[in-house]
């Protein structure tokens, strides 16, 4: 995957951890209450479900494809993604922010879920994990 999402590092005191996976342009985080074990669960989860959301003109899912820009969990533990399109034109734009919020929504633990489909920075190849581009055969 690149670089681009990652998980917040957990802070000692408390058991509790950082709230948000950030981006790597080093967005400030903020802590959370949630424990860094549950943190860590709903993150390693949240993933697994985004990664059962394909693009239906690739075989790749969004989240190897480099579509997620960032992943926000609060302390009510209400998660805001924010994900782009390969192209701003692609025929589901309509359908895959509802895709990824019902993905998103079984998680186990997860409150509200909101998607918000942003094209800045714009998609490029380079976001694909290296997965995605054997997948995809570019690799």
């Amino acid at each position: 995957m690149t670089d681009d999402v990652k998980t917040a590092p957990a802070v000692a005191n408390d058991d509790t951890a950082e709230a948000n996976i950030a981006m790597a342009s080093g967005e400030a985080v903020s802590p959370s209450a949630i424990p860094a074990h549950e943190l860590t669960r709903l993150t390693d989860d949240i993933v697994a479900a985004l990664k059962t959301v394909y693009d239906p003109e690739i075989p790749a899912d969004i989240y190897e494809l480099g579509l997620i820009y960032k992943i926000d969990i609060d302390d009510e533990r209400n998660v805001d993604v924010e994900m782009t399109l390969t192209a701003p034109g692609c025929p589901v734009a309509g359908e895959m922010p509802t895709w990824v919020e019902n993905a998103v929504s079984s998680v186990d633990g997860v409150g509200i879920v909101r998607v918000e489909l942003v094209f800045d920075p714009p998609w490029t190849p380079e976001r694909m994990s290296e997965e995605a581009q054997v997948a995809v055969g570019w690799y």
